[in-house]
């Protein structure tokens, strides 16, 4: 499935009339408020396997976990959360429904308007989440208010005011939180090549349905595809990440079929082949070595 067919699908399951400012194959941005349980089960479901090219901005209310492929982070009350699409997450609520108001985005509505993706709240888990008081939280939701109404509105160069006011959201938290800047990146030949090879690898995630396989599994077959030798590839990309291209691959996939058997009711035999696995044996004892439990058992302490 396409961005595109994703997202009209989206808002068709919502029974929401797509909204007139998107354009397809181009810059998306929308903004939704979703305050009820069902609707947040009908994001979930919708989105979960579409947030390989979307981006979110979200505030939080109310108190709720957000699950990560290792660690997982409490929520109180307010919060302001940053979601690089590459990076799979799981929120899980309380006792009662949260409230969400946030804007969801491409990469491609930035285009010559700043490079968003290389914010530090969008880089990590370690900077994304932030505790808000109400006072900060209620300003925050006047930002995105007055994103919405700029999207609506028949200003000319609405879009231009809609970026504007995204990233005058980004530096206010990052001022407010003191973020540290991203450290300047070295534009050598090696981070060059880790950089290829990454992107490389987020490209096949998330699957999209259980016909849907990763085509790049093993260090060979990202080298052929770079053009370069399989030595030449895991000396740049250990000099870089002090990590072999063969671990990092292996992280992963392993954080895709987390993942997939949270939100899915995919066989372990299905999540397996479609991971690029020769057998399910072989992925259960992978998983087995790096979780230290079998992915049916770690399913059934996920699943809610």
């Amino acid at each position: 499935m396409n961005t595109s067919d994703a997202i009209y699908d989206f808002y068709k399951k919502k029974n929401t009339n797509i909204p007139t400012h998107y354009q397809w194959g181009t810059g998306y941005f929308d903004v939704i408020k979703i305050n009820d349980l069902q609707r947040r089960e009908e994001l979930i479901s919708s989105l979960s396997f579409t947030r390989k090219n979307l981006y979110k901005i979200k505030l939080i209310k109310g108190k709720c976990r957000c699950h990560y492929a290792a660690k997982t982070i409490e929520i109180n009350q307010y919060a302001l959360m940053f979601i690089n699409p590459i990076i799979p997450f799981l929120l899980e609520e309380s006792n009662e429904p949260i409230e969400e108001f946030f804007c969801l985005f491409n990469e491609e509505f930035f285009s010559n308007y700043g490079n968003i993706k290389e914010y530090p709240v969008f880089q990590n888990t370690q900077e994304n989440i932030f505790d808000l008081s109400e006072i900060q939280y209620l300003e925050f939701e006047n930002t995105l208010i007055k994103i919405q109404a700029e999207l609506s509105s028949n200003y000319d160069f609405k879009f231009d005011a809609v970026r504007n006011l995204t990233y005058d959201l980004i530096h206010t938290i990052m001022k407010m939180s003191k973020v540290p800047a991203k450290s300047t990146v070295r534009k050598d030949a090696d981070n060059r090549i880790t950089l290829l090879f990454e992107e490389l690898l987020a490209m096949q995630f998330p699957l999209h349905s259980a016909t849907d396989y990763i085509k790049f599994r093993k260090p060979r077959d990202f080298a052929a595809q770079l053009s370069i030798s399989i030595n030449h590839l895991n000396k740049a990309v250990k000099r870089t990440r002090n990590k072999t291209s063969s671990e990092i691959i292996t992280e992963r996939i392993l954080q895709e079929a987390q993942i997939l058997l949270k939100l899915t009711d995919w066989s372990v035999s299905e999540i397996a082949y479609l991971l690029g696995y020769e057998t399910p044996s072989r992925f259960t004892f992978t998983f087995r070595k790096k979780f230290g439990i079998p992915p049916l058992l770690y399913r059934k302490y996920q699943v809610r």
